[in-house]
């Protein structure tokens, strides 16, 4: 795993570098070799930030800036800009907010991560309208089509590797799938264990299903991972729980042996929750349904902040029920 105090560049999902030259009371940050922005630092009491030359600053500059500051320190929660004037867009989106202070504007690690872009590759510039509608005796929202593609992209600082979401492309994914599922480790808790015919099926019903969306997990661009994320208004969960209009729920499959692990999951969980949140801003909870008795993976969401509500039982399975709120995982957020 990468030492962030070794950190001198972030990679973006544009396929762009940021480069950093830090010292106690100076940032120089570059974009692709050329330079972006200036800055002085003052650390005492909270982290206070200064363009080197004063003058106006883009939105795009003060982005990247609290981008570098907050990766390189996760437990930095909050900034302090002294501006002449903070620029409208940045204002208007929540990257900045005024204070008491003239000239004095904070940034909150915990709405800098609320922030889709450039995480969410598919990015809309409002909600999806609401219109409520049954379907199956259900009463939820509209749901919107399900996106195709790449759906999620970050540089997890960390581990020093892409981690990406992508949607399941059948034919393409179908042979991988199929080996996952067939793996003994993976067939003990999923039990959906069947030929080629038999996952393409299952893929096809769920491609079918407005309220699924099946993604493939990789790091570097290397699939390791089958998750999927329904809306659980719409899903066996909703009669367990008091189930909002947009929360989500989870079933997650690592395939590849090379990438199991805590540090691998963090990350993966991580960005996963993530992606969930900023994909639906009304999203106020991400849930899921493990097995009972699967104590390795209970601990690993207890580890990524989900609680343990309480047990139920499934038809096939006693599960437990995993929740976590979007003010938790944002509260403090590890993100780097």
């Amino acid at each position: 795993m990468s030492n962030l105090n070794d950190l001198t560049a972030l990679a973006l999902p544009s396929g762009s570098r940021l480069e950093a030259d830090e010292t106690e009371n100076r940032l120089s940050l570059s974009l692709d070799g050329q330079s972006l922005v200036q800055l002085r630092l003052s650390r005492d009491p909270e982290l206070k930030v200064q363009r080197e030359e004063g003058g106006h600053l883009d939105t795009s500059a003060v982005w990247a800036a609290c981008y570098w500051l907050f990766a390189r320190d996760p437990a930095c929660q909050r900034l302090v800009w002294q501006l002449d004037e903070a620029p409208t867009e940045a204002l208007l989106s929540g990257l900045l907010i005024p204070t008491q202070t003239a000239g004095h504007f904070r940034c909150e690690r915990t709405l800098f991560w609320q922030l889709p872009q450039p995480w969410r590759v598919q990015s809309m510039t409002c909600s999806y309208p609401q219109q409520m509608v049954i379907s199956d005796g259900k009463r939820h929202p509209l749901r919107p089509i399900k996106p195709r593609g790449e759906v999620y992209r970050r540089f997890d600082a960390r581990l020093g590797m892409w981690i990406s979401l992508r949607t399941v492309d059948i034919d393409a994914d179908l042979a991988r799938f199929n080996r996952w599922q067939n793996s003994a480790r993976v067939a003990s808790f999923w039990q959906e264990e069947g030929s080629l015919e038999q996952h393409r099926e299952y893929l096809s019903k769920l491609e079918a299903d407005p309220h699924t969306l099946m993604l493939i997990g990789s790091f570097d661009d290397q699939p390791f991972a089958y998750f999927e994320a329904y809306w659980a208004k719409e899903d066996r969960i909703a009669p367990f729980y008091d189930a909002g209009d947009y929360d989500r729920g989870i079933h997650m499959l690592v395939g590849e042996e090379n990438h199991r692990g805590p540090h691998k999951v963090a990350s993966w969980l991580s960005a996963l929750v993530h992606y969930l949140f900023i994909d639906e801003p009304r999203t106020q909870r991400v849930v899921a349904e493990p097995r009972a008795d699967n104590a390795k993976m209970i601990g690993y969401m207890q580890d990524q902040r989900f609680f343990r509500e309480k047990e139920f039982d499934f038809p096939h399975k006693r599960a437990a029920l995993m929740a976590l709120g979007r003010e938790r995982f944002f509260d403090r957020c590890e993100l780097v």
